[in-house]
């Protein structure tokens, strides 16, 4: 098989999309990998994608995020060459599809409709999506979406119709509402064996309240656990290293002791 010429870099954005799907159709034809693909194969492929992003995301590391979307980008140009090749659809039909739904759910700029603020677009927004067809408010949320995510976007979706508390203060007293109930399942005595499903049930109700108030004040709640996460491998890592430069391990080590390096760490590497 003769070689392709390599397609020449572009140096606008629209020559610049024309070239991935150049790419993509001379992939497609010609690689072994690429001719192989089904939208079910590269699914797992695009969600591994599309966390790797998150991570450069909440690294600062703007060159990983301009690799990632590049990734992404052509992940989403992939699908639309599978589903061309049956005519179901194509990156036309994708681009002009989102292209179409942006102007409709946006009447305050393309339309007549007034808004006042952020909150008018979101409850607009909400509105349409039903009268596009969407029997429920929260039927745009994705059930395969890991659940802290899904109950910050549960509740940003009650929020657009109306349907949530009116200040902060409301939703830190339910915080602590279902802080005193979670610790109610365990204020038994010991003769008493803990309902350990009542139990999850509650800590449940704790979380999605916390979530709650997270939002009322700004903070995203994945984003929010996910720095603490990163915060804990580094420290832990530290720990780690210290130890075996002292020619000691872990397991053998008293929490005590363990203590001592994980509060060097903590001033080593900062909050």
């Amino acid at each position: 098989m003769p070689n392709n010429p390599i397609p020449v870099t572009a140096h606008n954005p629209a020559d610049a999309f024309l070239r991935l799907l150049n790419v993509l159709d001379t992939l497609r034809t010609q690689c072994p990998w690429d001719k192989k693909q089904t939208m079910e194969t590269l699914r797992h492929l695009t969600i591994e994608e599309t966390y790797e992003l998150s991570d450069a995301i909440l690294d600062g590391d703007i060159q990983e995020i301009k690799k990632e979307l590049g990734d992404l980008m052509m992940h989403l140009v992939f699908y639309s060459r599978i589903a061309s090749e049956t005519d179901e659809f194509n990156i036309t039909d994708v681009l002009n599809g989102v292209c179409d739904k942006l102007v409709n759910r946006h009447p305050h700029i393309y339309g007549d409709v007034e808004v006042q603020n952020e909150e008018d677009v979101k409850r607009n927004w909400e509105q349409i999506k039903l009268k596009e067809g969407n029997k429920s408010v929260l039927a745009g949320v994705p059930s395969s979406l890991p659940a802290l995510v899904k109950a910050s976007r549960i509740q940003e979706k009650a929020r657009g119709v109306g349907f949530d508390w009116e200040d902060k203060n409301q939703v830190w007293e339910k915080v602590e509402e279902e802080l005193q109930e979670f610790k109610a399942e365990f204020n038994v005595s010991d003769q008493i064996a803990i309902d350990v499903e009542k139990a999850e049930s509650e800590f449940g109700d704790v979380l999605f309240s916390l979530i709650n108030y997270a939002r009322f004040i700004n903070i995203n709640p994945e984003n929010a656990l996910e720095k603490t996460n990163k915060k804990f491998i580094k420290r832990f890592q530290y720990l780690e290293s210290k130890a075996q430069e002292n020619g000691k391990a872990l397991s053998d080590m008293t929490l005590a002791e363990m203590d001592i390096y994980w509060n060097e760490a903590k001033k080593t590497l900062g909050p």
